[in-house]
């Protein structure tokens, strides 16, 4: 396996890790009846929770720009030191992404997330040389 796709099923499992996380915060914040019930009406989460699901939500809007440089880098034999690099960058950004999200690091959490929308916008212009 390359590293970039390497990489990528370890993004993959980071999804699944802050999924849960979200769901136990999210669950302590509405409590069983309303996690358990229809969820007829919305309820938006605040704090902690609110974080957590926006941190969730904004990995699924990143992974599909990551996933589709793996898929290009992968399909295209265009794996070199350099894409393996962002990669590695990019998941690196995705680690740190969370808890900066969830403790509102300001201005850190953009900057991790600029890092690592940077190094999947690398790994494409890198596929196309």
């Amino acid at each position: 396996m390359t590293p970039e796709l390497t990489a990528l099923a370890l993004a993959g499992l980071l999804q699944f890790l802050q999924f849960l996380l979200y769901s136990v915060l999210a669950n302590r914040e509405v409590g069983p009846r309303y996690a358990l019930g229809p969820r007829d009406e919305p309820r938006q989460l605040t704090g902690l929770a609110g974080r957590a699901q926006r941190a969730l939500n904004n990995h699924f809007e990143g992974l599909i720009l990551f996933t589709l440089a793996v898929v290009v880098v992968s399909l295209g034999n265009q794996s070199t030191a350099f894409t393996a690099a962002c990669a590695w960058v990019y998941l690196a950004a995705r680690l740190a992404y969370v808890p900066a999200y969830l403790f509102a690091l300001t201005p850190w959490r953009s900057l991790i997330w600029s890092l690592g929308l940077g190094a999947s916008v690398l790994m494409l212009l890198a596929a196309l040389t």
